[in-house]
């Protein structure tokens, strides 16, 4: 039998607008954020009068939220096919877990990625010797190119998205891990969009490393995880926890996980991690894929019929793809569309360039010039009206009736512009 789908709290708020009435919120910006579980509430609700410190208390409170934090590695690395000799490093979130893994590289080392990625799939990285590939028009030519780039040169590591946070492609990560590993080069994967929305099974596909939020996966409590063979490398934090002995002049580090959670760690957030990703396994990822496939298909089929709507892409007629949806409305500023649909169709979206600047410069089509001009004026302090577009996102929660209200609301925008006055 079928598991019903779990319950997500908040789906029955209502959002004031600008003509005085309360409408109810739709939520179409899971891709930032999602709601939280009643699952996890509930794990949380019932961990919360355990709570405690872990690790080296004697106390029966300190012992059962050892317990909690520690079994709650198993129920992730369960979660995304773990191997049994992988770590599982508990952080804030997946930036985080960028962090300590580009930190815990070995000096000289060399990283390959590409430009689409999120900044926290970028930035990081830029600490050690790192090239990117070119953009590419097909999940075939970042194959093609990828293999070419590797055969050339020895990296370390292969960092790329499971999935686009921009314009939702699911990535081919089995292929590009058989293609990494030919060259001596290891894969890891940003998850943060894939993991909420498609099976991972780290041990079949040859995913190296990997990392997600809990905030994408309907556990907004400030935890995440960095999963795989981290080793001996240098942690990204200094501090208690994370050490064997100190000396006033020299340290031991513990080995991993611990030796990469320095300080005292976020024990709830980790609970209700470790609660999202179980009820998501009982539930089945495949259930929740098809699921919002058919919630997606809605989405994009509906949103290319509104006149004047350009929704961007980075493979067209891509095979897989996340419920995402970026898209702009002729003569509708990003920031302004989307404040519109807020303050009077009490719908949520993004807008923006959603922590991905060469990409969105790249499907915006932004030329040199202006792209330079930009970078000018923000370095002198200036505000610049910066390029952008709008994201709508679904997730468990999102229902047939919610894509409906987006392409209503964008079709009455197009017949009518805005009803009030709204300040963006």
């Amino acid at each position: 039998m079928e598991q019903a789908l779990p319950r997500l709290l908040g789906n029955d708020a209502q959002a004031p607008c600008v003509d005085g009435r309360s409408r109810r919120y739709v939520n179409l910006d899971y891709a930032a954020s999602t709601p939280v579980m009643a699952d996890v509430w509930e794990a949380v609700e019932a961990f919360v009068p355990m709570y405690s410190s872990v690790h080296r208390g004697t106390g029966f409170k300190s012992q059962v939220a050892t317990e909690a934090y520690e079994s709650a590695r198993g129920d992730v690395a369960a979660f995304v096919g773990a191997r049994s000799s992988d770590d599982v490093v508990f952080v804030r979130n997946t930036t985080e877990a960028i962090n300590v893994l580009s930190a815990s590289l070995p000096e000289g080392a060399r990283v390959l990625s590409t430009p689409v990625e999120h900044h926290a799939n970028m930035l990081p990285w830029r600490r050690h010797d790192v090239d990117l590939l070119p953009f590419t028009r097909s999940p075939r030519g970042l194959l093609d190119v990828a293999e070419q780039r590797l055969r050339s040169g020895r990296y370390n590591l292969l960092a790329v998205t499971g999935a686009s946070n921009v314009t939702g492609e699911v990535w081919p990560v089995a292929e590009l891990a058989r293609i990494a590993h030919r060259y001596g080069t290891k894969l890891f994967v940003d998850a943060a969009q894939l993991a909420p929305h498609r099976a991972i099974d780290m041990a079949a596909s040859g995913i190296d490393l990997l990392a997600f939020s809990g905030h994408k996966l309907y556990a907004p409590f400030g935890a995440g995880a960095l999963v795989g063979r981290l080793g001996a490398g240098s942690p990204l934090l200094h501090g208690g926890g994370a050490i064997k002995l100190v000396t006033v002049d020299d340290i031991t580090w513990a080995d991993a996980p611990e030796r990469y959670e320095a300080g005292s760690p976020n024990v709830i957030g980790v609970v209700a991690l470790a609660a999202a990703c179980r009820r998501l396994r009982e539930v089945g990822m495949d259930a929740v894929a098809a699921h919002e496939r058919r919630l997606a298909t809605r989405l994009w089929s509906g949103l290319v019929t509104v006149p004047g709507l350009q929704t961007l892409s980075l493979w067209p007629g891509a095979p897989d793809r996340v419920g995402v949806a970026t898209f702009n409305l002729d003569g509708h500023r990003d920031e302004h569309l989307a404040t519109m649909l807020s303050a009077e169709y009490a719908i949520g979206v993004r807008h923006g360039c959603f922590c991905a600047h060469p990409l969105m410069t790249r499907l915006l089509s932004v030329p040199d010039a202006t792209a330079e001009r930009l970078h000018a004026e923000l370095k002198a302090g200036g505000s610049p009206e910066m390029p952008g577009a709008v994201r709508a996102s679904i997730g468990l929660g999102t229902t047939a009736a919610d894509v409906d209200a987006l392409v209503d609301a964008l079709y009455e925008i197009v017949q009518r512009g805005a009803r009030h006055a709204v300040a963006a």
